[in-house]
């Protein structure tokens, strides 16, 4: 009976293990950085790791070029709140998976917590 606490003991261990280098890489892919290209230049978007638009860039050649800061601007925002409404569906698609699931404290599911 001894043995199998011990063996739930290195379970537990290696799932906090796990976790705590689960964080780690979440932490670096969020500053991880790439940048599109479209129309042979004349549009780019630079996102995070995580997906979240960082900029957004219009050659003046597609608008009066008094106005493209101010479209780049709202095509930040519309996106980012995308991101949080489309964050908000995931988390609860994830819990109605999880349903009644209770973990033990210090350990969590991406995406719920």
């Amino acid at each position: 009976m001894l043995k199998g606490l011990g063996n739930i003991a290195t379970l537990m261990k290696q799932a906090q293990e796990m976790q705590s280098r689960m964080a780690n890489a979440q932490e670096r892919i969020s500053e991880l950085e790439a940048t599109g290209v479209a129309g042979g230049g004349l549009v780019e978007v630079t996102i995070s790791g995580k997906g979240e638009l960082r900029s957004v860039r219009i050659d003046s050649s597609l608008s009066k070029p008094e106005e493209i800061e101010i479209i780049e601007d709202l095509i930040v925002a519309a996106h980012n709140d995308a991101k949080i409404k489309v964050d908000a569906l995931v988390k609860e698609e994830m819990s109605k998976v999880a349903g009644g699931l209770s973990l033990p404290p210090g350990i969590s599911i991406p995406g719920l917590s």
